[in-house]
């Protein structure tokens, strides 16, 4: 006859999708008396809404203003730990990517972790009242690249 019993099991950091945890000697009882088995756990890890992992690295995007992809800034992004400050260069492109050594998962196995890849996407402002528009003339007529040109080369 089987009996439910509720035990605390801890889970290691980094395990992922359809990794196996032992639970020694919380199995079914052994043959003949014996010691009872293990218990394995294959854990199911859930999506976050913010962050994407590929293995021991994360993945997210983080939104800049078109003042700090021009002119550089210092900015906080999340992390599965907090937050991390990161500097953006001056002269960013949006889609451009970061990379924050060892603010990724932790190893399972060893000591270690992954990395953290920022993209920043470039938010433009909404709204823009007649200076603004002004503004963006006359810095259209400083500076006249065409962004598009190499694709027709």
């Amino acid at each position: 006859m089987l009996k439910a019993e509720r035990i605390a099991v801890k889970i290691p950091p980094g395990v992922e999708n359809g990794s196996n945890v032992r639970v020694q000697g919380k199995g079914h009882a052994g043959r003949a008396g014996g010691l009872p088995g293990d218990l394995y756990i294959v854990t199911r890890v859930r999506s976050h809404p913010f962050f994407e992992r590929k293995g021991d690295n994360i993945y997210c995007e983080a939104p800049i203003s078109v003042a700090e992809a021009a002119l550089g800034a210092k900015i906080e992004v999340p992390t599965v730990d907090g937050k991390a400050s990161m500097r953006i260069p001056p002269e960013t492109s949006s889609g451009q990517v970061f990379r924050l050594r060892n603010m990724g998962v932790p190893h399972l196995k060893g000591a270690g972790r992954g990395d953290q890849f920022v993209t920043v996407k470039i938010v433009l402002p909404r709204n823009l009242d007649t200076r603004s528009q002004e503004l963006f003339r006359e810095l259209g007529r400083l500076h006249p690249e065409d962004p598009r040109r190499a694709i027709w080369k």
